[in-house]
C-alpha cells in the first residue's frame, strides 16, 4: 500500500521536498528520511487512514527539520535550473519563481500544495494541522503577496 502510493506520487513528493531544499541531493535525502519515518510508523501502528495527507505531513516536517539542521546558502547547479524550467509542473515564469522564493515558508507551502499539487483545502488543513478557515486566510494572504510581488517586478521592468 505504501509502496504503491510512493511510486504513484514520487514526482509530487520530489517537487515538494525540492521546493524547501532548493537542491536535488537534499530533496532526495528528505524523501528518503520521510520514507524511513513512514515505514517505522506503519510497523508500530499500521497504515494510516488518509495516506496522502499523512505522508505530506511527514515530508514537510522532515524538510523543515532538514533545513534547520543544514542551514546554509545553497547555490544551484545550472542543470538543476534547467530541470525546474523544463517540467510543466514547475513554475516556468521567472517572475513567478522569484516571487515564490520571497514567500515566507508557511505561505509557500500553501501555494505549492494547493496549486502545484492540486490538493483540496481540507486536505491541506489536515496536512498542516490547521483549521480550514486558517488555511483559506493564509492562502489568500499568500496570493495577495504574490500579486504584489509580481506587480512590483512588472513595474520595475517597465
Amino acid at each position: 500500500m505504501l509502496k504503491d502510493y510512493l511510486l504513484e506520487k514520487k514526482e509530487a513528493h520530489y517537487r515538494m521536498a525540492y521546493s524547501y531544499t532548493k537542491n536535488s541531493e537534499d530533496a532526495l535525502d528528505v524523501i528518503q528520511d520521510s520514507i524511513e519515518k513512514a515505514l517505522g510508523f506503519i510497523k508500530k501502528n499500521g497504515p494510516p487512514d488518509h495516506m496522502n495527507a499523512w505522508f505530506y505531513k511527514i515530508l514537510i516536517r522532515t524538510a523543515i527539520d532538514h533545513i534547520r539542521k543544514h542551514s546554509r546558502t545553497t547555490l544551484m547547479a545550472p542543470e538543476d535550473l534547467e530541470h525546474i524550467f523544463v517540467s510543466e509542473d514547475h513554475y516556468c515564469n521567472f517572475d513567478l519563481k522569484s516571487a515564490m522564493d520571497k514567500l515566507p515558508a508557511q505561505y509557500k507551502t500553501l501555494i505549492v500544495l494547493r496549486y502545484f499539487e492540486d490538493l483540496k483545502i481540507k486536505d491541506i488543513g489536515e496536512i498542516l494541522d490547521e483549521n480550514i478557515n486558517t488555511v483559506k486566510t493564509r492562502l489568500y494572504k499568500a496570493l495577495d503577496f504574490l500579486k504584489i510581488k509580481l506587480e512590483e517586478d512588472d513595474d520595475a521592468s517597465a
